[in-house]
């Protein structure tokens, strides 16, 4: 038996990062993460011609029909070039939750939508994904009136899908009545968070088709989680690649540093502590299809250490490079706060690491 990726898979890798390293250059990413929107048309357009808006779209909706595994891949490349594009939530949690919570009509009407890359959707899970802020909505006679604050891909968004706690989800446009959008910069200027108010708010739909609408809008989140920890592989694997050339290039005393013991130790020691967290990542992407019932430990368990690793690889890496690392001259920072942006977001080390305790039954939700 073969463990690995496919070649259909390793192609599409290999096209995707073509694609970002020709198209985001350093002063390209720099002017493109000014605005702290989390995105441009461009960049959005061409990664639709590479068929990333319908990857996860069953192919009865005018998508590919792929797996999570598929986009976890995606999105170890959108960070290790720091794509500043939506992604986790526009095209992963959306389209999950549209297929497990909506009814046929529903899905008949958006999920093409989505697959066509005609709508961005930000997404709010408030409380359930451990995240602090305001998370109180109500939903009367088809409209919303609440707050909740911290979502994410909403920087360009053209709709919002908010949960509500009792696990229903309901779509609303960006530009409605009684809505008011405030785009909060985050420490990672390629993404931003949203905060919503919301007064009597038309709902364009509610998801409730399921029957269990919290453990639906749960494998909503770990399927979120799941493509951060994928984010924070690809960002840390880029400052891991930069600090060794680096080191092959910077001398010192009249020798190259990358001959010195300790920065030798320093690169040794990035690279051991981050290659088993790509397997990591990868089967809990798997299990997110396939093995149902390791799924929830899975994700959590990947974006809790990934969170833990990356952290330490970012600081290191930063360090090989001496005190040109913190500068904005390298470029470094992007990867650096695109680490710290995932860590927090979707709940921190701590929480994903409660949640797999209750999906294991140790302890009570």
């Amino acid at each position: 038996m073969r463990f690995g990726l496919t070649e259909d898979q390793k192609l599409f890798d290999h096209s995707l990062r073509s694609f970002l390293s020709a198209r985001l250059p350093l002063d390209i990413l720099r002017r493109l993460a000014e605005p702290g929107d989390g995105f441009d048309a461009d960049l959005w357009k061409g990664l639709g011609e590479l068929g990333l808006h319908a990857m996860l779209v069953p192919e009865e909706y005018g998508g590919a029909g792929l797996g999570l595994l598929d986009a976890a891949l995606v999105a170890e490349a959108l960070g290790f070039h720091a794509a500043p594009t939506p992604f986790a939530a526009s095209q992963v949690m959306a389209v999950r939750a549209f297929q497990a919570a909506a009814d046929d009509v529903q899905r008949q009407i958006w999920v093409p939508r989505i697959a066509a890359g005609e709508i961005r959707i930000g997404v709010g899970l408030g409380g359930m994904s451990g995240q602090t802020g305001r998370a109180a909505l109500r939903l009367q006679s088809g409209r919303l009136s609440g707050a909740v604050d911290g979502l994410l891909d909403g920087g360009a968004a053209t709709h919002f899908l908010v949960y509500l706690a009792d696990g229903r989800a309901a779509l609303l446009e960006a530009d409605a009545t009684g809505i008011t959008a405030t785009l909060r910069r985050s420490v990672d200027r390629t993404r931003p968070l949203v905060d919503l108010d919301l007064a009597e708010t038309p709902a364009v739909e509610v998801l409730e088709a399921s029957n269990a609408p919290l453990q639906v809008a749960a494998r909503v989140r770990d399927a979120g989680r799941v493509i951060l920890a994928a984010d924070m592989l690809g960002a840390a694997q880029a400052m891991l690649d930069r600090a060794v050339a680096y080191a092959k290039e910077r001398v010192q005393f009249g020798r190259v540093i990358g001959s010195f013991q300790g920065v030798k130790y320093m690169c040794a020691d990035m690279a051991t502590m981050l290659e088993p967290c790509r397997a990591m990542v990868w089967y809990a992407a798997y299990a997110q299809d396939a093995i149902p019932e390791e799924a929830a430990i899975a994700a959590n368990h990947a974006k809790a250490h990934l969170a833990e690793v990356t952290r330490e690889v970012a600081r290191l890496a930063t360090e090989v490079h001496g005190g040109m690392g913190f500068t904005d001259l390298l470029g470094l920072h992007f990867q650096f706060k695109r680490i710290t942006f995932d860590r927090q977001v979707l709940g921190t080390s701590e929480r994903c690491r409660h949640d797999a305790a209750v999906a294991q039954g140790w302890i009570g939700a």
